[in-house]
């Protein structure tokens, strides 16, 4: 594929087809349909199956609505064609709110999915030689914290306390002049063969066949920050089934099923 900058923005992306809804008011108890909670493909709507399955227990029918990237997961929720969804950490939330006046609140934590950094040509990021390209997410937090990353592991040096915020523009120091190369963060995976190295968020390396701890040459920390949530909208944060939809998902089931399904590369933050 070119490996000319993407962005979703301009992608054109369609929404999946939801219907028309009926009224939104809705009591749990008497449910007049299934809510609907967005998630992008793999891991993340995995993981929504088996929550699906416990909530369905209390009574509360989900029904899970499939994406295949950031933007759009949030644009319904804001339309009111989603109930909820499940596949961002808090950082790429709030740039969201502010950067697109977004009504979206976080109402409970879920997993901490380890970013990590893969080659297909070289064993640690000291092996990638002068003028390498490294693929990195095009969005404004995820792209800052593959260069924090990188960063943390001699790539290059950043400008003093940058964070998942930093832009390529706060590389200060890069003596190999590797060359970073902003994509689409669902099409970085396609790309391993034609970069030195690649950030790839593990939602969308999981389903490569990339195990961020057995094949990423650098990889984030369990501690990381970045905890994935449970985000509605605003005029729905008080309503009765947020709470069941968190507890069915804050679950010891989903503990279970999430550490023995992805093996470590997936971490509970509840």
């Amino acid at each position: 594929m070119s490996l000319n900058r993407r962005t979703l923005l301009g992608s054109g992306l369609a929404l999946p087809f939801l219907g028309s809804l009926p009224a939104r008011a809705q009591e749990i108890g008497t449910q007049s349909r299934p809510l609907r909670i967005g998630g992008t493909a793999g891991p993340h709507s995995q993981v929504l199956e088996k929550v699906q399955e416990i909530a369905a227990r209390d009574g509360l029918v989900l029904r899970i609505v499939p994406f295949s990237d950031y933007i759009t997961p949030n644009a319904a929720l804001a339309a009111k064609d989603l109930d909820a969804n499940s596949y961002q950490h808090q950082p790429f939330l709030d740039q969201t709110v502010r950067d697109r006046n977004l009504p979206l609140v976080a109402v409970g934590k879920t997993l901490v999915f380890p970013m990590g950094v893969y080659s297909r040509k070289h064993k640690k990021i000291a092996d990638i030689p002068n003028g390498g390209r490294i693929a990195i997410p095009n969005d404004p937090t995820n792209g800052g914290r593959a260069l924090a990353l990188l960063a943390a592991n001699g790539a290059f040096k950043l400008t003093e306390g940058a964070d998942f915020r930093a832009t390529v523009a706060d590389v200060t120091e890069n003596p190999k002049r590797l060359r970073i190369i902003e994509l689409e963060a669902a099409q970085i995976p396609r790309t391993l063969d034609e970069v030195e190295a690649a950030a790839i968020n593990t939602n969308f390396a999981i389903p490569a066949g990339l195990n961020p701890v057995r094949d990423a040459v650098a990889i984030e920390s369990a501690d990381s920050p970045y905890a994935n949530l449970i985000a509605v909208h605003r005029d729905n944060k008080d309503a009765p089934w947020v709470k069941r939809l968190v507890a069915a998902y804050q679950n010891d089931e989903i503990k279970k099923f999430v550490q023995e399904t992805f093996q470590g590369s997936v971490v509970p933050a509840f």
